[in-house]
C-alpha cells in the first residue's frame, strides 16, 4: 500500500462516505479538510430549490433548481435520497454520484442522520458512515456561541436539537469524539483507508483467480517435466 493508502494501482469502488454531527461538532470543518488533504475525495453537491446565498456558486455549494425543476428531477428518478425541509428541497442527484463511485472517487456526504439513514437503506453496500460527537455539551456550546452572527436563541435551538442527533450514534458505522480536531482528522482518514482497503480487497477476485489458474497450469507443467525426465 501506498504511504497515502491511495492502492493507485489497485481498482475498486469509490465509498460513499456519509458524515453527521449535532450542529456546532465539527463535521463540515473535517469533511472540507478531508476534501482538501486526501487525493481522490469529492464532497457531493446536492441539489436544492432554496436561493443562493452570497458567495455560493452553482455546482459547486449546491445546484440550484426551480420547484418544477426539482419535481422533474423527482418523477424521472434522478435522486439517491431527497426530502422538503421547511419550504425547499434538498436531493443527492444518482447520476453523479455513481460516476464518482465507478470511477474509484470517494463521496463524502455532510448530512444530518435522516440523509445518513436514507443513503444507508438505498445504497448499503456503497456507505461508511461515521458520527462526530462533542467531547461534551459545554464545550459545544461555547463553539456555537463563537460562530459570527451567533445569539442566545439561535445558540438554545441548536443545543435542543443536539440531543436528538445524539441519540442515533449507534446507527453509524464509527463514532468519533472530537475534542482535538486534528486527532479527530487523522481517525477520520484512517477510517476512509481502512473502507478504501476493504473495497479494492473486494475487487481483487478476478485477479486472485488468474493467479490460481496460473499456479495450476505451472504445476501442471512442472509435473509433466519431472514424468519426462523420468523415462
Amino acid at each position: 500500500m501506498s504511504s497515502d493508502g491511495q492502492n493507485q494501482h489497485r481498482p475498486r469502488r469509490g465509498v460513499m462516505f456519509v458524515i453527521s454531527s449535532p450542529s456546532g461538532a465539527g463535521k463540515t470543518t473535517l469533511c472540507r479538510r478531508l476534501i482538501s488533504e486526501v487525493p481522490g475525495v469529492q464532497l457531493s453537491v446536492s441539489a436544492t430549490t432554496r436561493s443562493p446565498r452570497p458567495g455560493e456558486a452553482d455546482g459547486a455549494d449546491y445546484h440550484f433548481r426551480s420547484v418544477e425543476q426539482f419535481e422533474d428531477m423527482i418523477d424521472r428518478d434522478e435522486f439517491l435520497e431527497w426530502a422538503k425541509v421547511f419550504k425547499n428541497f434538498y436531493g443527492t442527484p444518482r447520476s453523479e454520484v455513481e460516476a464518482r463511485l465507478v470511477a474509484g472517487t470517494d463521496v463524502v456526504f455532510d448530512v444530518d442522520w435522516q440523509g445518513a439513514r436514507a443513503l444507508k437503506t438505498i445504497r448499503p453496500g456503497d456507505v461508511c458512515s461515521v458520527f462526530i460527537l462533542p467531547p461534551s455539551l459545554a464545550q459545544l456550546k461555547q463553539r456555537l456561541e463563537g460562530r459570527p452572527g451567533a445569539d442566545e436563541k439561535s445558540v438554545q435551538s441548536r443545543l435542543d436539537g443536539a440531543g436528538q442527533d445524539i441519540l442515533r450514534w449507534g446507527e453509524y458505522d464509527y463514532a468519533i469524539v472530537n475534542d482535538n480536531l486534528d486527532t479527530a482528522f487523522a481517525e477520520l482518514r484512517a477510517i476512509l483507508y481502512v473502507e478504501r482497503n476493504k473495497r479494492a480487497r473486494a475487487s481483487l477476485g478476478i485477479a486472485v483467480d488468474q493467479l490460481l489458474k496460473d499456479a495450476r497450469v505451472a504445476t501442471k507443467t512442472q509435473s509433466g517435466s519431472a514424468t519426462g525426465e523420468g523415462h
